[in-house]
């Protein structure tokens, strides 16, 4: 009943801002609290009571109390961010911010005229000289509001300290190198797994993949030639936090292990908090190392040549240079093993059927296992050095073959292809083809006696 009574309230709040003759005061922070200020807002009611159309209409009808609303609500993500201390409200009041963006935010992006709104200065910055004040676009606020709450103690990573008010970390001044969400590649300590820090850090990652999403509403050409800037300060080196992102999302994907537990069917009676954040991480991973925005530039107008110094540095995709610069062998094993063990997840046979957790993120870890290749070529020297390399090609004939007739898939084959092209450039690829197959219960195929040159030949 509390339920539907919150979800009537926020709707005909909602609804307010489309029958207001006149815009609403920004400074009226009595009604725009009501949007986020409550108790928690499920995404899937916030999405049941604010249909499509109605933000449609409001970008319409109402601009300005759209553009007030999406100020507002990452004003108040910037004022919690900047909090030394945020209460377990100001935590609540984050998520509720978060998940209304990443409702209103698409449909901001697929009018033309809206996309520059978020690259506006803020309002209550002045702009009367321009040459010695720099406007902070709406756009970096709210990115750098998101990773800081991202590396927030007690909200999104385990504090280090002893729970309690009296000692409450200061977000100003952790390091948040210290916070890295797993162990793993550049970070030795494992920090124990939270339900809730890990759905609040999924709540703010779609954020942050609705954000980078813009690219989508874009012509063919004007994606070519366009930077996405979102992506661009995001993995430049104006977020202070970028060494600390790329590392977590980095070691959450490749630590995890969906089939951890030995007892059947454990996945269908407790719930997997672990493998939302995962699929999350694993597409920002795919997007960011795939936005090399120095050849963007290079290929944009005139204008893109005139920009600010400080846009010139966001160009530098800091997660295309750290992936490049990993070197270590164990680094590199304990991608590869995170890597084919979640590609080889779903092979997985079992006397009890559905015994065991299936993940369904192939085609994403597909990307990033050629992008990884492409990126750092000691990491494919590392992979071809070993027969490891076949725990990597199994599963991708078992995923062409298994998409073969679906024409929705064809970006699957395509990756798929591509991988195999990319490691068959190598001698060592075809020396570990020689190796004999004899796994039979993964393939829908003819039973053969050969190597895994055979399989291939025959996939």
């Amino acid at each position: 009943m509390g339920s539907g009574q919150a979800k009537l309230s926020y709707r005909s709040v909602f609804v307010e801002l489309n029958n207001k003759t006149q815009p609403i005061d920004a400074n009226n922070d009595e009604f725009w609290d009501q949007f986020w200020s409550g108790g928690p807002t499920p995404i899937g009611d916030l999405f049941t009571s604010v249909p499509g159309n109605e933000i449609r209409l409001l970008r319409e009808e109402c601009p300005s109390n759209l553009a007030t609303l999406c100020y507002k609500a990452v004003e108040r993500l910037a004022q919690i961010a900047e909090a030394s201390f945020p209460t377990t409200q100001d935590q609540q009041t984050a998520i509720n911010c978060v998940r209304l963006l990443t409702r209103i935010m698409p449909y901001i992006f697929e009018d033309p005229e809206w996309r520059p709104f978020f690259w506006s200065a803020l309002p209550s910055q002045p702009d009367s000289n321009p040459d010695s004040t720099y406007n902070v676009p709406l756009a970096q606020t709210l990115i750098s509001s998101l990773c800081d709450l991202l590396f927030c103690p007690d909200f999104t990573v385990h504090s280090l300290v002893k729970p309690g008010p009296e000692n409450a970390e200061d977000m100003h001044t952790i390091d948040s190198c210290e916070y890295i969400w797993e162990a793993g590649v550049g970070f030795a300590q494992s920090p124990p797994q939270n339900a809730q820090h890990d759905a609040n850090r999924t709540e703010i990652i779609r954020l942050l993949l609705v954000c980078f999403s813009e690219t989508m509403y874009l012509t063919q050409a004007e994606a070519r030639t366009v930077t996405n800037k979102w992506i661009a300060f995001f993995s430049g080196p104006e977020n202070r936090h970028v060494l600390p992102l790329f590392t977590s999302l980095l070691n959450v994907v490749c630590a995890y292990n969906p089939a951890s537990s030995s007892l059947p069917y454990n996945h269908l009676m407790f719930t997997d908090s672990r493998e939302p954040l995962v699929e999350a991480a694993l597409q920002v991973l795919c997007v960011t190392l795939e936005a090399d925005t120095r050849n963007l530039e290079e290929d944009a107008a005139q204008s893109s040549r005139t920009e600010s110094k400080g846009s010139d540095d966001s160009s530098t995709n800091l997660f295309l240079n750290y992936m490049s610069r990993i070197h270590r062998d164990e680094d590199f094993s304990f991608i590869l093993d995170g890597i084919t063990r979640l590609l080889n997840n779903p092979l997985t046979q079992t006397y009890l059927p559905g015994s065991a957790k299936k993940v369904q993120m192939h085609q994403e870890l597909l990307i990033l296992f050629w992008r990884v290749c492409d990126i750092n070529r000691k990491f494919m020297y590392y992979v071809l050095k070993s027969s490891r390399v076949l725990d990597v090609l199994v599963p991708i004939l078992y995923h062409l073959n298994e998409a073969r007739g679906d024409k929705s898939q064809l970006g699957l084959m395509h990756i798929g292809v591509f991988i195999i092209l990319l490691l068959s450039g190598e001698r060592n690829f075809g020396v570990r083809l020689n190796k004999p197959y004899t796994n039979r219960t993964a393939f829908d195929i003819t039973v053969f006696t050969g190597n895994h040159a055979d399989l291939l030949i025959i996939q």
